[in-house]
């Protein structure tokens, strides 16, 4: 027997949890970017940078399940559990994948394969480097072509670079 079903566009609750993941993994890419650009000017070594690193993405995944779940509450009265929880925690999961990265990295280092400062710098290199990514793939989507595509990507990239040079100026 054929199957009649048809791979369609996703529903509106599906494509609102990408939309809320897709979020989640920006504002986590530049809040990284700024910790490892901060930690290269520091005086942390190896050790004190991936406590940095994996603190950093351990703190903004619990503050933003404390906020989904008491937003969750105060709209609907009871806390989030079954489907909703695990929207909440599918979302929010790019918040502790945003450590992967810069850990990698900052191992490296631990191995002397590179300085830290190195992998710091190479750290919030690729952090950046993701952010136009994001934006080329936005810029695409939104069927503008390839020039608008490389635009939304460097706009996003600047912003990327930006909070970077904000960090950088705060630290001195």
């Amino acid at each position: 027997m054929a199957d009649d079903r048809r791979p369609g566009p996703p529903s509106e609750t599906a494509t609102g949890t990408l939309v809320d993941r897709l979020k989640e993994r920006i504002y986590a890419t530049i809040t990284m970017i700024a910790v490892v650009v901060g930690l290269s000017l520091s005086e942390a070594g190896t050790p004190g940078a991936l406590a940095t690193v994996l603190t950093t993405a351990l703190g903004l995944w619990l503050a933003a399940l404390v906020a989904d779940q008491q937003a969750h509450r105060t709209v609907h009265g009871h806390l989030a559990t079954g489907h909703d929880l695990r929207r909440m925690l599918y979302v929010s999961s790019p918040l502790l994948s945003c450590a992967l990265g810069p850990g990698v990295m900052i191992a490296l280092a631990a191995l002397d394969v590179m300085s830290l400062s190195t992998a710091l710098m190479t750290a919030a290199g690729v952090g950046v480097a993701s952010l136009f990514v994001w934006g080329c793939a936005g810029g695409l989507r939104m069927g503008g072509g390839v020039l608008l595509a490389v635009l939304a990507g460097l706009a996003d990239a600047v912003i990327g670079v930006a909070v970077a040079l904000v960090k950088t100026a705060a630290g001195h």
